[in-house]
């Protein structure tokens, strides 16, 4: 911490609070990792969501659960199924004041309730090992003591906040991503607490991802005395993912990725159903395009054999999020406040997607990677620096302070929001 104490005594008081809640936070992050709460795993989700209900109490603010409709789901047999969702939990405070600021954690993991990896382990003093203390439930405890640090300043009535903690965010987000156009209208900016990269940075621009599943269906006969007779969907299938993973290097910073594969079953019966999930990853809208004509030219192929049938499921779920000019600026306020905290902090591109890109896509600037650091994450490995808990929170919460102290916000006016015209904001 560098010229704070000096400088702004407000703000110097602040961290140095912060700094001493070290303990608490971490006991907090021990309660919300142990509860499993798998995507699916419903009741673990809800039971976050209720304890942090209770934790709001000290943000004295309003509340409200929102049910999330299901989930649209090709299972392995090419069925499309429902799968039941947990609740978010929407939480805000002041909605009329000046400035208007958006916040979001997922209370998902994508450790499944019967998952071996359920308890937290030290791996060194300041490091742990344990499921989801980065992705993120690390960063939910930041933001809480960031919000709570804010509410205890006298600059608390310039700003009002809003927090979503959704559900689903580890399968995509695809009930409470459309919430977000709504959301992102009432707000100048979102800040969202993904973990950092594992040095410490921070994501700036992120590629766009599709998930599909597609299901190829034949017809079954016997191997060996009807064996003409018959329509081998896996031959269908392995037709397509041939086709499609060939769009491979064809478009720079376009992947394709076929992830799974399952059909058939006796070996003296023709497979008359096959299924296979893919990812894409794309860097403008313009690559969408081109992925869905090049895939709908695949499909078209399929459907025109004798026999045989493909259908495709899914579709992108997350645009490209590049860095708008407001997004830019925003990037230098945080780096501003990194500095007074003694953190040289970079934004660097990343193929990986989280609600930032859901954000972009709405008009709304952000920063997406405001929680704890840490890495290895979606693994078993997943760690954290318990460090990070008392860095990040004080990194929040003087980006809070100055967007409150702000006689400028000009820079991230945007169209369809209507807001007071201020100076450059001072940092």
């Amino acid at each position: 911490m560098t010229d704070l104490t000096a400088n702004n005594p407000l703000e110097a008081k602040t961290l140095e609070w912060i700094a001493t809640q070290q303990q608490v936070m971490q006991q907090d992050l021990w309660t919300l990792a142990e509860i499993n709460s798998g995507s699916y795993n419903v009741a673990g989700v809800n039971k976050v969501a209720d304890t942090l209900a209770q934790w709001s109490k000290k943000l004295d603010c309003e509340m409200e659960f929102i049910d999330m409709p299901p989930q649209e789901l090709v299972d392995d047999s090419g069925q499309l199924n429902q799968k039941p969702l947990g609740r978010a939990l929407r939480l805000f405070k002041r909605p009329d004041a000046p400035t208007q600021v958006f916040l979001c954690a997922h209370m998902d993991t994508v450790f499944p309730i019967d998952h071996p990896f359920q308890k937290i382990t030290y791996l060194a003093d300041d490091v742990i090992n344990g499921p989801g203390v980065a992705d993120l439930k690390g960063g939910i405890v930041v933001m809480f003591k960031a919000l709570e640090a804010f509410e205890c300043s006298p600059l608390h009535a310039q700003l009002g906040w809003e927090i979503l903690f959704n559900p689903d965010e580890e399968i995509g987000s695809p009930s409470s991503s459309k919430l977000f156009p709504e959301i992102a209208k009432r707000h100048h900016l979102g800040l969202i607490y993904e973990p950092s990269f594992a040095d410490g940075n921070l994501a700036g621009a992120r590629k766009g991802s599709g998930n599909f599943a597609v299901v190829t269906r034949g017809k079954a006969a016997h191997a060996g005395r009807e064996h003409h007779l018959g329509r081998n969907a896996i031959r269908a299938m392995a037709d397509f993912t041939r086709a499609l993973d060939d769009l491979n290097d064809q478009q720079q910073g376009v992947t394709i990725n076929p992830g799974f594969v399952q059909g058939g079953g006796a070996v003296n019966i023709v497979p008359d159903t096959c299924t296979m999930r893919f990812n894409i990853r794309i860097e403008s809208s313009d690559q969408q395009a081109w992925c869905e004509a090049q895939i709908s030219t695949i499909l078209a192929d399929i459907n025109s054999r004798d026999g045989l049938t493909i259908e495709l499921h899914g579709g992108f779920g997350r645009q490209p999020k590049q860095l708008s000019p407001a997004n830019q600026q925003l990037c230098e306020l945080v780096q501003s406040c990194g500095k007074s905290l003694g953190l040289s902090l970079q934004f660097l591109p990343t193929g990986g997607c989280c609600d930032g890109n859901n954000l972009a896509a709405a008009g709304l600037p952000n920063i997406d990677t405001l929680g704890v650091q840490g890495g290895k994450i979606h693994s078993t490995d997943e760690y954290m620096h318990l460090s990070s808990l008392t860095t990040r929170a004080q990194l929040s919460a003087l980006i809070l302070l100055r967007l409150a102290q702000a006689d400028d916000l000009a820079w991230l006016q945007r169209d369809g929001m209507h807001r007071t015209s201020m100076e450059r904001l001072k940092c």
